[in-house]
């Protein structure tokens, strides 16, 4: 599974010209790159789109596909996208296990395969015995482990992260971000990354500053 930008561009509402030059690129299974550039160039609105989350009043041009096909006409939902954010948004309802478990698709069917699943992930996150708990109780580095596999656990397409390191002191930075690389890696997920920090660049595959 790849991920390719055709000539992709976005204007801001009320703008008369694009945010950056079109970008083209394709994102290969399993790579990590990472898009930098300044504040307000528009690095999050592009994954926003990409995601099918882009606010009303942008206009979008070129094309976003998936493994050869164009998924740009289609609803967020349906294009099998996860992102990470800054904040790990984990539900506050529901506990640590609970919000792995909504990521889980139909297909795993039953109580006990749903929580072999959950267990599972968390125990590849370091997190074993902790389906329980209130992701209040976490620590920054603990949510940001437990949203990651959330997303894989919904087996996305892509992946797509923004900032998600930037809350975390330096030394857990640089462990969280080996951590997430490492599984997408490991699951063949071309990621798409948005950073100002320039480590974050150095540990992706590639980095493209947008202008």
């Amino acid at each position: 599974m790849s991920l390719e930008l055709i000539d992709l561009s976005l204007t801001a509402p009320g703008a008369s010209a694009p945010l950056f030059a079109s970008l083209s690129l394709v994102v290969a299974p399993g790579e990590t790159v990472c898009l930098m550039g300044p504040s307000g160039i528009g690095k999050s609105s592009l994954l926003a789109h990409i995601g099918g989350h882009l606010s009303r009043g942008f206009t979008a041009s070129g094309d976003v596909l998936l493994d050869g096909e164009s998924v740009t006409q289609l609803p967020a939902e349906k294009r099998g996208i996860g992102m990470l954010f800054q904040q790990a948004q984990l539900f506050p309802h529901l506990s640590v296990g609970d919000n792995l478990a909504f990521g889980l698709p139909g297909q795993v069917k039953g109580k006990a395969a749903r929580r072999a699943a959950v267990e599972a992930a968390l125990e590849q996150a370091g997190l074993a015995g902790m389906a329980d708990r209130d992701p209040a109780t976490l620590s920054g580095g603990q949510r940001t482990r437990a949203a990651l596999m959330r997303t894989l656990l919904a087996r996305p397409r892509a992946v797509l992260i923004d900032e998600p390191f930037a809350a975390l002191d330096a030394e857990l930075r640089a462990e969280i971000r080996s951590f997430t690389l490492q599984h997408l890696a490991a699951e063949r997920i071309p990621c798409l990354m948005v950073s100002h920090d320039p480590e974050d660049g150095a540990a992706a595959a590639r980095r493209i500053t947008l202008g």
